[in-house]
């Protein structure tokens, strides 16, 4: 579709229906370098009883990934990879008029979203940001499929810059705004819609990738407070697999910090916010974090676990 991203259309290997989903759902691919989510696109609506006889998937290839997306680029028709059912962390509010913003790869989600708003005639605005124009995966179907509604935003272009201000004083009291895009994109859009007065309860959000490493991570020790074991978490790993290689029984979803499952108490230690979840306030008071991204500024956490 572009030079980084690609479609997949996948079928069941015994040729039955697939399990259906809502807007915004994924699919957990269990891929050789661990297990990765790809949302679902669709431009016709689909039912969340069954029956679809295909999933549709784009994916961006990264390069300083851990080798998801490069496999996913290397199949070939006829290939076979194994699933779990459809999964949603993103859904859509029912009923209630919807401002999409999407950045690059984010748009995935955001096709089936706006697909089931217009099918429902539900008000919705739909804007689009990528680098250039020819980074932009289903930029010309999206503008067939949405029209007016939809607005395109290309970072070469600053004539069309992405005005997140201006958005969020535009907020209808009714209106839920959903962003999809890196965790900069996300926590911008968060901080206009905050200043704007916007309740979070009516902002939502997902990530199209995990946190990624940072230069200078180091490792450091994880105590589970209930046992008294401790791990060490080197950089390049995370605390959840740390600790389910330990044996440690966790509770996670997502692994990209934002369906805030994974949400833990801090009884000792500073933590290393990098989850887009959890509020400014809260990240400053440092009692709780999202295992699954988040690290440590001090040589220990201890957790409530």
């Amino acid at each position: 579709m572009t030079d980084k991203v690609r479609e997949l259309v996948f079928v069941r290997s015994d040729g039955g229906e697939l399990a259906g989903y809502a807007p915004g759902a994924h699919v957990k691919f269990q891929l050789p370098s661990g297990e990765r989510s790809y949302s679902l696109i669709d431009f016709k609506p689909v039912s969340g009883d069954g029956g679809p006889g295909e999933y549709r998937f784009a994916v961006q290839l990264e390069m300083q990934s851990t080798g998801g997306s490069q496999h996913m680029h290397d199949l070939a028709v006829g290939d076979e990879a194994v699933v779990s059912p459809p999964g949603n962390d993103f859904p859509l509010v029912p009923n209630a008029p919807a401002l999409l913003i999407a950045g690059g790869i984010g748009i995935t989600p955001m096709i089936s979203m706006a697909t089931a708003l217009a099918f429902a005639a539900t008000p919705f605005r739909f804007h689009y940001a990528g680098r250039t124009s020819s980074a932009m995966a289903y930029r010309d179907e999206l503008a067939a499929a949405f029209g007016d509604q939809l607005t395109l935003h290309f970072d070469d272009q600053p004539d069309t810059a992405l005005n997140l201000q201006k958005l969020a004083a535009s907020v209808g009291e009714d209106e839920h705004v959903y962003v999809c895009g890196p965790k900069g994109m996300i926590d911008a859009v968060k901080s206009a819609m905050e200043t704007a007065g916007i309740a979070a309860d009516r902002v939502h959000f997902e990530l199209f990738t995990s946190a990624a490493e940072q230069s200078g991570d180091v490792a450091f020790e994880v105590e589970v407070h209930a046992t008294g074991e401790v791990f060490t978490v080197p950089p390049g790993k995370t605390i959840i697999e740390v600790l389910e290689d330990g044996g440690v029984d966790l509770i996670h979803d997502c692994l990209r910090g934002d369906c805030g499952i994974c949400k833990t108490d801090i009884i000792d230690g500073v933590p290393d916010h990098r989850d887009v979840v959890l509020s400014d306030s809260e990240k400053a008071e440092g009692k709780v974090m999202q295992i699954c991204v988040s690290r440590a500024k001090s040589a220990r956490l201890v957790l409530d676990l």
